[in-house]
């Protein structure tokens, strides 16, 4: 490829609206162009990328025996009916009707599709198991899109998913995705961690998450570095920082606490420690009679340990709140506990409010608390004695330092950008579509199913911000727009640079290398910069005093300032042993 035969759209300065560094670059470089909010023209720089990204996920998808359909981006609506989701998923789902007033969805996943299309065209033990999976477009109606393509509404995704004769095999298949997706983040030259994770909207009874590690990620992965455990925090299990609850030392009593609503101010007032104080989270699930009439809410209290946080997946499990919870509003909090938020506690409640104290929390004593009325606190309350005993669970983000769940180290957080999940379905959409088979003695079975995502365009937007420095984008080879610009010195003046660029452009592109020369009437600080920004890994300059020794210019991306030159006639063999 040439350059004046590309679209080359490179900025001086990024959008003030660009918040992230991937974001900023992949504009500046000329690599996506903004349409709509969350919504992106993916110019030819990026899309170059994205179709080596794509080449290396179909090589290992192949490898790994899947195979390649492609389904509508707009599906009928009774499908998600069908399987329950068409309330559940809520409003990031994009939902439309045509003109004769049908509804429907733009696809933001494919479980029922491809369900659907199992339950007709599967109908023997002898067709499984099998391995579908498609690269397409997908549509979530994200409430706040940003950051580029790490959170944009229209994005493209690789979603597989295999179907199985029992649980046993389903296993086997995810384990065989589970080993595709490592290679193909390895091929792509990224530092990631394979987590445990939720399962979320998709759900079903497992799942792995591949984080790539970056700074910027919106994820929290806990991991140990002295074992092979790794979690989303929102999954990883929380241990009690207290082995045995201590006998208690004091007697509870009411102290004043005017304008302390958070429990640092509380503690300092008292000059107490944070640990000893215990903070309280009302959340409320909505509920409906038999008839559909509205009924009032169920509130939970939550207790945890003032320094610990919710975790709110954690919560989302109890029985009184797995239907769905909110946070409760303040109207509601005072007309259950009589006092406004900020001075709540668990002593002296209505009977009638579900508490839940975490492990940590459920083992205190001689604890601080709200008194449930504006401006005072209570001090020195012990379990048992000035209030019931709780029911306890597991409801706190793990902290650094946090003992393991393997018993082999302390746990170490660190910030993750989500590229792409493995799930274990089981039975969950096959059962709601009536999706069967017929076994060996003839008699139906349900198929065991499993979901595998890759977020493709998320995938370029990961990959800078864990590669780039201030000139600009530093791709890794694998997903470089092209792996190799050749710079000219004076291109359109001097034909002795001319020629020299020309033939070495054609040897390369004969020995298969992904090549452009920059053939444009440009200063050569202003075509530096380019490449720079766009993040090309090798860069050949050819100059007139070089060639008159037989040698150029060469320099990778990662070490710019690094430069060395290469005799002319080596260049093509240093340069296809430096893609190795």
């Amino acid at each position: 490829m040439r350059a004046t035969s590309f679209f080359i759209s490179t900025l001086k300065e990024a959008p003030a609206d660009a918040d992230i560094v991937s974001q900023q670059f992949m504009i500046r470089a000329g690599m996506i162009k903004r349409l709509a909010a969350g919504i992106y023209t993916y110019m030819p720089m990026g899309l170059r990328s994205i179709r080596k990204t794509e080449q290396i996920i179909r090589e290992e998808m192949e490898r790994a025996g899947a195979v390649e359909l492609l389904l509508p981006v707009v599906q009928p609506a009774e499908l998600w009916q069908e399987s329950g989701r068409w309330e559940k998923y809520g409003p990031e789902l994009l939902r439309f009707k045509d003109r004769h007033d049908r509804q429907f969805v733009i696809q933001p996943t494919a479980e029922e599709v491809i369900t659907d299309f199992a339950r007709s065209e599967i109908k023997s033990w002898r067709q499984l198991p099998i391995n579908l999976y498609q690269i397409q477009t997908k549509f979530r109606d994200e409430r706040r899109p940003r950051f580029g393509v790490m959170r944009g509404r229209e994005f493209t995704m690789k979603d597989g998913y295999s179907f199985d004769r029992d649980k046993e095999g389903a296993l086997v298949s995810y384990r065989k995705m589970y080993d595709a997706y490592q290679r193909i983040f390895k091929r792509l030259g990224l530092n990631f961690r394979a987590v445990a994770a939720d399962t979320g909207s998709i759900g079903g009874d497992s799942s792995h998450e591949f984080q790539v590690i970056a700074d910027t990620g919106e994820d929290l992965i806990a991991y140990c570095p002295d074992s092979e455990y790794a979690a989303n925090i929102e999954l990883c299990p929380a241990q009690s920082l207290i082995s045995e609850r201590a006998a208690a030392t004091e007697d509870m009593q009411k102290v004043a606490t005017p304008n302390r609503e958070k429990c640092e101010q509380v503690v300092e007032l008292l000059g107490k420690e944070l640990t000893s104080s215990m903070k309280s989270v009302v959340l409320a699930a909505d509920r409906t009679n038999e008839k559909g009439e509205t009924l009032p809410p169920t509130i939970v209290m939550i207790l945890l340990r003032a320094d610990h946080e919710l975790n709110e997946i954690k919560a989302g499990k109890l029985p009184e709140l797995k239907e769905g919870f909110r946070f409760a509003t303040d109207a509601e909090i005072v007309q259950a506990f009589g006092c406004k938020p900020g001075y709540l506690g668990p002593v002296g409640i209505n009977q009638d409010i579900v508490v839940y104290a975490d492990l940590t929390a459920s083992k205190m004593s001689n604890f601080i608390c709200g008194a449930n009325e504006e401006g005072f606190h209570l001090m020195g309350v012990n379990w048992g004695r000035d209030l019931p005993e709780a029911k306890t669970a597991d409801l706190r983000n793990v902290v650094e330092g946090d003992a393991s769940p393997d018993g082999k180290g302390q746990l170490k957080l660190q910030r993750g950008i989500e590229v792409g999940h493995v799930f274990y379905l089981g039975r969950k959409y096959s059962e709601a579509f009536g999706a069967t088979y017929l076994d060996e003695t003839g008699k139906p079975q349900l198929m065991e199913m499993g979901c595998y995502g890759i977020g493709v365009t998320r995938l370029l937007g990961a990959a800078i911000e864990q590669n780039h420095d201030e000139q600009g984008i530093i791709w890794p080879e694998s997903m470089a727009p092209f792996t190799t610009v050749i710079c000219p010195m004076n291109y359109n003046k001097s034909e002795t640079v001319r020629e020299a660029a020309n033939k070495l452009y054609s040897d390369m592109k004969a020995a298969g290398i992904d090549v452009i020369l920059d053939d444009r009437d440009m200063r050569p600080g202003v075509m530096f910069a380019d490449w720079e920004l766009i993040g090309v890994p090798h860069r050949v300059v050819v100059g007139e005093r070089g060639l008159k020794s037989g040698e150029v210019e060469y320099a990778h991306r990662r070490n710019i300032k690094d430069k060395q030159m290469i005799k002319f006639d080596d260049v093509v063999e240093f340069i296809k042993n430096a893609h190795q």
